[in-house]
C-alpha cells in the first residue's frame, strides 16, 4: 500500500476534524472543488489542518453553504521537524518558488530577515502562507510551517536560543566541502551536538540562514562568526541565485543533519 493516497485531491482547511464533524468551506475552497475539480455531492476529498492529522472527507451542503462532511482518518497527525529557515526576502515570483520548496523540504518556520545588502524590505505574510498551504496541500504535507513577520538580522540572532544549532550559508567559508563541514558538526563534541537536545530524546532544533544575493557585509558575517554552535557552509563552487541556494542548502542540512537519515 503506498504511504500517501495521490490520486485525492487535498484540501487545507481552518476547523477541527473528526470522524462526523462538518467543515465548512470558504468561497475560494468550494470554487474550487465545483468548477475546477468538477465534484458534485458525495464527490471524495483528503482534508487536513496542521493539527488533526488527514481525514477522508465528502463535499456536501447546499450550493451556498458548502461543506466537508468528516469520514475516516487516513493519516494521524506527525509532529513537524524543527527546522527554521531564515532567508532574506526575494522579489514575488522567486519568493513564491522558495516557499514551496522549503515547504516540500520539512521547514516548520520561514523567517524572512532583512540584511544591509537586501533587495526587497517589504514581504506579503499573507500570499507567503498562501504558498505554504497551497505546496503542503500538492505534496501531502500535514502541518504548515509559521510564518513569521520580517525581522532585523541582528533581531532575528537575538531572538535565536542557544540550543538552535545555526548553519549559515557563506561563500567565503573556508572549507569547500559542505558535506563534510555537516558531518564533522554533527560528530564534533565543540558543536554543541549530538542533535539532541539537553534533557531531551527529541532532535536538536536547526536553523538555516541564506542571505541576499549580495552576500552579507562584513560586519553581519562578523556577528555570525562571533556566534556560539554555529556552522558556516560553503554551497559549492557556483554561485547559486537565492531562491536555488535554498534548495541546495535545504537539501544538504536534511541529508545530513536532519530527518533524511
Amino acid at each position: 500500500m503506498p504511504l500517501y493516497d495521490f490520486r485525492s485531491p487535498r484540501l487545507h482547511v481552518a476547523s477541527a476534524l473528526g470522524a462526523g464533524a462538518e467543515a465548512p468551506l470558504d468561497k475560494s475552497q468550494a470554487h474550487y472543488l465545483r468548477h475546477v475539480l468538477r465534484l458534485g455531492s458525495g464527490g471524495e476529498v483528503l482534508a487536513f489542518n496542521g493539527r488533526d492529522g488527514e481525514w477522508r472527507a465528502t463535499l456536501s451542503g447546499s450550493a451556498r453553504h458548502p461543506t466537508l462532511t468528516i469520514g475516516e482518518q487516513t493519516r494521524e497527525q506527525t509532529a513537524p521537524r524543527d527546522l527554521h529557515y531564515l532567508f532574506a526576502p526575494l522579489k514575488h515570483e522567486r519568493l513564491d518558488y522558495m516557499v514551496q520548496k522549503a515547504v516540500e523540504m520539512g521547514v516548520s518556520r520561514l523567517q524572512p530577515v532583512l540584511t544591509q545588502h537586501t533587495q526587497v524590505k517589504r514581504v506579503n505574510v499573507e500570499r507567503m502562507r498562501a504558498n505554504a498551504i497551497e505546496a503542503a496541500e500538492q505534496c501531502g504535507v500535514l502541518s504548515i510551517p509559521e510564518i513569521g513577520e520580517p525581522m532585523t538580522l541582528a533581531r532575528a540572532l537575538a531572538a535565536r536560543k542557544p540550543d538552535r544549532l545555526l548553519v549559515f550559508c557563506d561563500e567565503d567559508a573556508e572549507v569547500k566541502d559542505p558535506v563534510r563541514v555537516l558531518v564533522d558538526a554533527r560528530q564534533s563534541p565543540a558543536a554543541a551536538l549530538p542533535l539532541t537536545m539537553s534533557g531531551s530524546d527529541g532532535p536538536q532544533p536547526l536553523a538555516l540562514l541564506v542571505g541576499p544575493e549580495g552576500g552579507f557585509a562584513e560586519d553581519e558575517r562578523a556577528a555570525l562568526l562571533k556566534l556560539a554552535n554555529i556552522v558556516r557552509l560553503s554551497l559549492g563552487p557556483r554561485i547559486l541565485r537565492a531562491d536555488t541556494a535554498a534548495v541546495a542548502a535545504l537539501t544538504l542540512v536534511q541529508a545530513v543533519l536532519g530527518d533524511w537519515r
